[in-house]
């Protein structure tokens, strides 16, 4: 079979796309010229390799003959992966819902040769259905105005350029205090969903940052209204079928209220945001079965997700076979030749299936005979209801599952994403360590760290700055905002989680690449895309912590921290710029920056500063490290002042001054700009760390 030029790319999804009768182009300077040459409009078909959407357009249009003729016809067709390019594909997404009031992907855009685009869609059939235009009609319909009526479509263009750039020029509000962090709260609790846990009605994404920002609210008003939230929630994703209890690992979100119907991808960077929020939330409450959730999310990390080398792969697909959850789903018929007559009875009762299906096909709404394994109970209230001990059912159903994992994978499994993204390992990164740190499991820390060796090693250019993708052996595409902040996040957490300074050392070395060369000194805040990067419409600044935090919001915090740790102010104040660039944007809506407010939060609440001055590895050192790490104290900064190291005294230069009391290992805690006198013992330690 003929292949397209697609064919020589990295990209997973590009080369799916690869035997398509479309002539597609790579992003490039060579498609644009064939566009300007052949006097053509171009066709930006924009998509990820886990996209159920993406797979039906693909299935239905680009692998169709009668529909490739008339792209290639018409149009120089250019396809982008948005996790390669996601500066692409935040441009053109933003056209995208400034045209038509909505987004999603597929995203698909008309523009002239220029880039600049006149007409924007998403899913487009083959054929026009339900008011919505097929791709035989639209094409001729398009091809007759470009060919007719070219002044009218330049002129467009030009209009929706113009929106797009006056759309990025934010200018600074007022400083935020205290009122933002009570009004987003005000607005979480009127968008709770008491029945179900999560927040509005349907689709629910996990969304964990804000789940982090109430956990810290709760940490400082003491309202316990935000816990109970946040406990509620966690508990439902846990048992609804958004998380896989077969083999592990959340799904992307909840297509209804209840979390029982998922899209079945699963994500990077939403595990390792769960596994961050689950720590949390078993730090908060010592819920057994928070702790329980992180071991599994990392068991499935390790398995599925982490290459040998180290570096963590992207996504998984929710399709297997042409259909969307057909790995993930069982009919009770074949729970019942699967197990013994008791044991399938139990797993039946327990997991909610039916004998007709719990799992409805989203596009017909049919019971199709399949079920979403879910819980509605407690496994208390499971083992009380059929008088066993918990451990005893817990032993049971682990067995269970075992056996039907064994099964499962003898499926066609959904493909598998392999590329690896600086920015999404960063978030990997930071989860592991951070749960490490808490949990006290050493592996963990280890994952991290060898997740941030392949990165060091493998997309990291001569120059100290970074790259975006590897995949094949090939490092590619120059890094984003978010790949230098979630970075330097991951590096912050694996320096609390090893004391090794050279973790620190790195995170400000990338922080200080972060401001020079993305960091708008106008206005302030950070451009998503370098200074020296290629021209789209325009640069633009993302806040907006949607299904990921933003690279704004991850820097803001990163840089507050930074600040105390090395007592440069000046990196406070630029967080404080970060802030009152998007202080307007954050009135409007405080609900859609969960991860900002947690920088505005530290900024503004009560904080810590703790150096522990003591040999590392030694008991005394480890006991009081050990007591930090057990109370929910997120607002803080922790330092070890080993007296072997002096590394330390460069990057904080304060710490000299705080040394060992009597050759033992020594406490100086810091709270609100002002210090306490150091001490020795554990239990006085933890009396400083308690709430005024």
């Amino acid at each position: 079979m003929a292949q397209n030029q697609l064919a020589a790319e990295k990209s997973p999804y590009l080369q799916q796309h690869a035997d398509n009768p479309v002539q597609w182009y790579a992003w490039g300077k060579e498609a644009f010229e064939a566009a300007k040459q052949q006097d053509k409009p171009i066709l930006l078909s924009i998509g990820y390799a886990t996209c159920h959407w993406c797979h039906v357009m693909a299935h239905e249009s680009f692998e169709d003959e009668e529909v490739a003729k008339l792209m290639n016809d018409t149009f120089i067709n250019i396809k982008v992966d948005r996790e390669e390019r996601p500066d692409i594909d935040n441009t053109y997404m933003t056209v995208c819902q400034m045209m038509t009031g909505s987004g999603g992907w597929p995203l698909t855009i008309f523009m002239t040769p220029e880039k600049k685009p006149f007409y924007a869609a998403t899913y487009i059939p083959k054929r026009g259905r339900q008011g919505r235009p097929g791709m035989m009609e639209l094409i001729p319909w398009l091809k007759n105005l470009w060919d007719e009526n070219r002044k009218k479509i330049h002129r467009s263009a030009d209009e929706i350029a113009n929106v797009f750039q006056k759309s990025n020029a934010q200018k600074p509000g007022g400083a935020l205090d205290e009122n933002i962090l009570k009004k987003a709260f005000h607005q979480f609790k009127q968008q709770f969903d008491r029945q179900h846990g999560g927040f509005g009605d349907s689709p629910k994404f996990p969304s964990p940052h804000n789940l982090m920002f109430l956990l810290r609210l709760w940490k400082q008003s003491g309202d316990d209204q935000a816990l109970v939230m946040v406990e509620q929630t966690l508990e439902a994703m846990r048992c609804g079928g958004v998380y896989d209890h077969v083999g592990f690992g959340f799904h992307r979100y909840s297509t209804d209220a209840r979390w029982l119907l998922p899209h079945f991808e699963k994500m990077l960077y939403d595990q390792a945001m769960l596994m961050m929020a689950y720590t949390e939330g078993w730090q908060a409450t010592g819920n057994k079965l928070f702790k329980q959730t992180v071991d599994e999310i990392a068991t499935y990390l390790f398995r599925d997700l982490q290459d040998k080398s180290g570096g963590f792969y992207s996504a998984e697909d929710a399709d297997s076979e042409g259909e969307e959850g057909k790995f993930y789903v069982w009919s009770t018929d074949e729970i019942r030749n699967l197990l013994p007559v008791a044991e399938a009875e139990l797993f039946i009762e327990v997991f909610n299936l039916e004998q007709e299906g719990n799992f409805k096909e989203e596009a017909t709404g049919q019971r199709v005979g399949k079920n979403i394994p879910h819980l509605q109970k407690s496994l208390g209230e499971l083992a009380e209801e059929r008088e066993m001990e918990p451990e005893t059912l817990r032993e049971k159903l682990e067995s269970i599952r075992q056996t039907l994992f064994k099964e499962r994978e003898k499926r066609v499994r959904p493909f598998l994403d392999d590329k690896i993204l600086t920015d999404w390992n960063g978030l990997a990164i930071a989860a592991l360590a951070k749960a490490g740190k808490v949990l006290g499991n050493q592996e963990y820390i280890d994952r991290a760290e060898q997740a941030f060796q392949f990165i060091s090693e493998k997309l990291q250019k001569e120059d100290g700055s970074l790259l975006h993708r590897y995949r094949d052996g090939d490092a590619a595409i120059d890094g984003h905002v978010d790949d230098y902040a979630f970075l330097v996040w991951g590096l912050l957490e694996l320096y609390e989680a090893t004391f090794k300074t050279n973790y620190l050392q790195e995170a400000i070395r990338l922080n200080e690449i972060l401001l020079e060369q993305f960091w708008d000194e106008e206005n302030g805040g950070f451009y998503f895309t370098a200074h020296d990067s290629e021209e789209l419409l325009g640069r633009k600044k993302e806040a907006y912590d949607g299904a990921l935090p933003s690279g704004n919001s991850v820097a803001m915090l990163n840089l507050v921290q930074l600040g105390r740790i090395t007592a440069n102010t000046d990196l406070e104040e630029k967080a404080e710029q970060i802030g009152r660039l998007f202080s307007n944007q954050l009135s409007e809506a405080p609900t859609g920056f969960g991860q900002m407010l947690q920088a505005v939060g530290f900024g503004l609440g009560e904080s810590y500063e703790i150096v522990i001055a003591g040999k590392r590895n030694s008991d005394d050192t480890e006991q009081l490290l050990k007591e930090v790490s057990a109370h929910f104290i997120p607002n803080k900064v922790v330092i070890l002042n080993d007296p072997k190291e002096d590394a330390i005294h460069t990057l904080a230069p304060y710490t000299k001054q705080q040394n060992m009391k009597e050759d033992k290992a020594t406490a100086y805690v810091c709270r609100n700009y002002s210090c306490e006198q150091p001490v020795t013992e554990a239990d006085e330690m933890a009396e400083l760390l308690k709430e005024t």
